[in-house]
Protein backbone atom coordinates (compact mmCIF):
# COMPACT_ATOMS: atom_id res chain seq x y z
CA UNK A 1 0.00 0.00 0.00
CA UNK A 2 1.60 3.82 -1.20
CA UNK A 3 -0.06 5.29 2.70
CA UNK A 4 1.40 3.54 5.65
CA UNK A 5 -0.62 6.22 8.24
CA UNK A 6 -3.23 9.44 8.27
CA UNK A 7 -3.15 12.02 10.23
CA UNK A 8 -6.44 13.16 11.64
CA UNK A 9 -6.92 16.75 12.78
CA UNK A 10 -9.42 16.77 15.36
CA UNK A 11 -12.39 18.97 15.62
CA UNK A 12 -14.35 19.13 12.14
CA UNK A 13 -12.99 16.11 11.29
CA UNK A 14 -12.82 13.60 13.52
CA UNK A 15 -15.64 15.01 16.24
CA UNK A 16 -17.99 18.15 16.26
CA UNK A 17 -17.00 19.99 18.94
CA UNK A 18 -18.61 22.77 18.52
CA UNK A 19 -20.70 22.74 20.90
CA UNK A 20 -18.92 22.18 23.85
CA UNK A 21 -16.55 25.29 22.76
CA UNK A 22 -19.01 27.78 22.00
CA UNK A 23 -20.78 27.41 24.99
CA UNK A 24 -17.27 28.01 26.87
CA UNK A 25 -16.73 30.43 25.00
CA UNK A 26 -20.05 32.54 25.49
CA UNK A 27 -20.04 31.55 29.39
CA UNK A 28 -17.08 33.16 29.18
CA UNK A 29 -18.51 36.20 27.46
CA UNK A 30 -21.73 36.39 29.56
CA UNK A 31 -19.79 36.65 32.48
CA UNK A 32 -18.28 39.80 31.35
CA UNK A 33 -21.28 41.10 30.03
CA UNK A 34 -20.11 40.89 26.27
CA UNK A 35 -22.28 39.86 23.47
CA UNK A 36 -22.23 36.28 23.17
CA UNK A 37 -22.29 34.60 19.36
CA UNK A 38 -24.12 31.63 17.58
CA UNK A 39 -22.45 28.91 16.32
CA UNK A 40 -22.39 29.87 12.91
CA UNK A 41 -20.33 32.49 14.48
CA UNK A 42 -18.32 30.16 15.70
CA UNK A 43 -17.61 27.62 12.80
CA UNK A 44 -15.57 30.18 11.26
CA UNK A 45 -13.82 30.92 14.59
CA UNK A 46 -12.73 27.04 15.19
CA UNK A 47 -9.36 26.27 13.50
CA UNK A 48 -6.41 28.11 14.77
CA UNK A 49 -6.40 27.47 18.53
CA UNK A 50 -7.99 28.48 21.59
CA UNK A 51 -6.18 31.76 21.97
CA UNK A 52 -7.29 32.90 18.58
CA UNK A 53 -11.03 32.12 18.85
CA UNK A 54 -10.90 34.10 22.25
CA UNK A 55 -9.34 37.42 20.38
CA UNK A 56 -12.43 36.85 17.62
CA UNK A 57 -14.90 36.15 20.28
CA UNK A 58 -13.84 39.37 22.11
CA UNK A 59 -15.57 43.15 21.44
CA UNK A 60 -12.43 45.35 19.69
CA UNK A 61 -12.34 47.31 22.79
CA UNK A 62 -10.84 44.56 24.96
CA UNK A 63 -8.70 42.69 22.48
CA UNK A 64 -5.39 44.19 24.00
CA UNK A 65 -2.50 41.64 25.45
CA UNK A 66 -3.66 41.63 28.82
CA UNK A 67 -7.44 41.22 28.47
CA UNK A 68 -6.87 38.60 25.84
CA UNK A 69 -4.56 36.58 28.74
CA UNK A 70 -7.74 36.97 30.93
CA UNK A 71 -10.53 35.53 28.73
CA UNK A 72 -8.17 32.86 27.42
CA UNK A 73 -7.34 31.72 30.78
CA UNK A 74 -11.17 32.51 31.56
CA UNK A 75 -12.07 29.96 28.63
CA UNK A 76 -9.56 27.41 29.13
CA UNK A 77 -11.07 26.88 32.93
CA UNK A 78 -14.24 27.12 31.36
CA UNK A 79 -13.58 24.10 28.64
CA UNK A 80 -11.83 21.97 30.86
CA UNK A 81 -15.16 21.45 32.26
CA UNK A 82 -16.91 21.12 29.60
CA UNK A 83 -15.32 19.63 26.57
CA UNK A 84 -16.61 16.31 26.05
CA UNK A 85 -20.44 17.10 27.19
CA UNK A 86 -21.67 17.94 23.78
CA UNK A 87 -18.80 16.49 21.78
CA UNK A 88 -19.51 13.64 19.71
CA UNK A 89 -17.52 11.74 16.99
CA UNK A 90 -19.08 12.29 13.45
CA UNK A 91 -21.27 9.73 11.81
CA UNK A 92 -18.69 6.91 9.63
CA UNK A 93 -15.68 7.97 11.98
CA UNK A 94 -15.96 4.89 13.91
CA UNK A 95 -16.37 2.31 10.77
CA UNK A 96 -13.46 4.58 9.17
CA UNK A 97 -11.38 3.89 12.07
CA UNK A 98 -11.65 0.01 11.94
CA UNK A 99 -11.30 0.02 8.84
CA UNK A 100 -8.05 1.71 8.30
CA UNK A 101 -6.62 -0.67 11.36
CA UNK A 102 -7.85 -3.54 9.49
CA UNK A 103 -5.58 -2.30 6.76
CA UNK A 104 -2.54 -1.83 8.64
CA UNK A 105 -2.17 1.53 8.66
CA UNK A 106 -0.86 3.57 11.47
CA UNK A 107 -3.43 6.48 12.40
CA UNK A 108 -2.04 9.73 14.44
CA UNK A 109 -4.24 12.97 15.53
CA UNK A 110 -2.81 16.78 15.34
CA UNK A 111 -4.97 19.59 16.43
CA UNK A 112 -4.68 23.20 16.98
CA UNK A 113 -6.71 22.47 20.29
CA UNK A 114 -4.44 22.80 23.25
CA UNK A 115 -2.70 19.57 23.68
CA UNK A 116 -4.74 18.93 27.10
CA UNK A 117 -8.29 18.89 25.71
CA UNK A 118 -7.41 17.23 22.71
CA UNK A 119 -5.96 14.05 24.38
CA UNK A 120 -8.51 14.20 27.10
CA UNK A 121 -11.05 13.99 24.46
CA UNK A 122 -9.30 11.74 21.75
CA UNK A 123 -8.74 9.76 25.14
CA UNK A 124 -12.32 9.76 26.17
CA UNK A 125 -13.80 9.46 22.44
CA UNK A 126 -11.15 7.10 20.39
CA UNK A 127 -9.71 5.25 23.10
CA UNK A 128 -6.63 2.55 21.38
CA UNK A 129 -6.83 3.98 17.54
CA UNK A 130 -4.65 6.64 17.58
CA UNK A 131 -0.71 7.17 18.66
CA UNK A 132 0.98 9.74 19.09
CA UNK A 133 -1.90 12.30 20.01
CA UNK A 134 -0.36 16.19 19.53
CA UNK A 135 -2.00 19.05 20.36
CA UNK A 136 -1.04 22.49 20.65
CA UNK A 137 1.78 23.01 22.95
CA UNK A 138 3.56 26.33 21.34
CA UNK A 139 1.70 29.15 19.54
CA UNK A 140 4.62 29.95 17.24
CA UNK A 141 4.33 26.03 16.17
CA UNK A 142 0.36 25.74 15.34
CA UNK A 143 -0.63 24.77 12.22
CA UNK A 144 0.32 25.31 9.55
CA UNK A 145 3.54 25.05 10.57
CA UNK A 146 4.59 21.50 9.86
CA UNK A 147 6.73 20.53 13.01
CA UNK A 148 3.90 18.74 14.46
CA UNK A 149 3.22 16.82 11.54
CA UNK A 150 6.89 16.11 10.65
CA UNK A 151 7.68 15.16 14.53
CA UNK A 152 4.55 12.46 13.83
CA UNK A 153 6.18 11.06 10.91
CA UNK A 154 9.52 11.07 12.90
CA UNK A 155 7.65 9.48 15.67
CA UNK A 156 6.62 6.79 13.47
CA UNK A 157 9.46 6.65 11.33
CA UNK A 158 7.49 7.51 8.24
CA UNK A 159 8.61 9.70 5.50
CA UNK A 160 6.04 12.35 4.99
CA UNK A 161 4.98 11.06 1.39
CA UNK A 162 3.67 7.92 3.25
CA UNK A 163 1.29 9.92 5.23
CA UNK A 164 -2.21 11.51 4.33
CA UNK A 165 -3.37 14.55 6.55
CA UNK A 166 -7.11 14.47 6.44
CA UNK A 167 -8.38 18.41 7.91
CA UNK A 168 -11.47 20.27 7.21
CA UNK A 169 -9.72 23.89 6.69
CA UNK A 170 -7.60 25.66 5.07
CA UNK A 171 -5.43 25.13 8.14
CA UNK A 172 -5.25 21.74 8.00
CA UNK A 173 -4.72 21.80 3.79
CA UNK A 174 -1.89 24.07 4.19
CA UNK A 175 0.01 22.07 7.09
CA UNK A 176 -0.36 19.29 4.73
CA UNK A 177 1.52 21.16 2.18
CA UNK A 178 3.53 22.57 4.07
CA UNK A 179 4.69 18.80 5.39
CA UNK A 180 4.93 17.47 2.39
CA UNK A 181 2.10 14.90 2.39
CA UNK A 182 -0.95 14.18 0.78
CA UNK A 183 -3.80 16.88 1.50
CA UNK A 184 -7.16 15.12 2.06
CA UNK A 185 -10.32 17.86 2.88
CA UNK A 186 -13.77 16.69 4.28
CA UNK A 187 -16.81 18.30 3.62
CA UNK A 188 -18.70 17.24 7.24
CA UNK A 189 -16.67 20.11 9.00
CA UNK A 190 -16.92 23.65 9.54
CA UNK A 191 -15.93 25.29 5.60
CA UNK A 192 -16.75 24.95 2.53
CA UNK A 193 -15.13 22.60 -0.31
CA UNK A 194 -14.54 25.76 -2.23
CA UNK A 195 -11.88 27.30 0.74
CA UNK A 196 -10.67 23.37 1.14
CA UNK A 197 -9.60 23.33 -2.98
CA UNK A 198 -8.51 26.42 -2.65
CA UNK A 199 -6.20 25.82 -0.35
CA UNK A 200 -4.64 23.11 -2.33
CA UNK A 201 -6.54 19.78 -1.07
CA UNK A 202 -5.76 16.79 -3.28
CA UNK A 203 -8.86 14.84 -2.54
CA UNK A 204 -11.90 15.75 -0.96
CA UNK A 205 -13.87 13.61 1.14
CA UNK A 206 -18.40 13.69 1.47
CA UNK A 207 -18.36 11.03 3.59
CA UNK A 208 -15.66 9.30 6.28
CA UNK A 209 -15.56 5.73 4.08
CA UNK A 210 -14.68 7.95 0.75
CA UNK A 211 -11.16 7.28 2.07
CA UNK A 212 -10.80 3.64 1.21
CA UNK A 213 -10.83 4.87 -2.01
CA UNK A 214 -8.19 6.95 -2.38
CA UNK A 215 -6.47 4.15 -0.64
Amino acid sequence: MKYKAVIFDLDGTLVDSLYDISDAMNMVLERANFPTHSYKDYQNFIGSGIRSLVVKSLPSTHQNESQIEKYFDAMIEVYRDNCTHKTTPYEGIGELLDSLVSHNLKLSVLSNKADEFTKKIVAAIFPNYFNPVLGLTDEALKKPHPFGALEICKNLDLKAEEVLYVGDTDVDMQTAKNANMIAVGVLWGYRSKEELILSGANYILCKPLDLIDIL
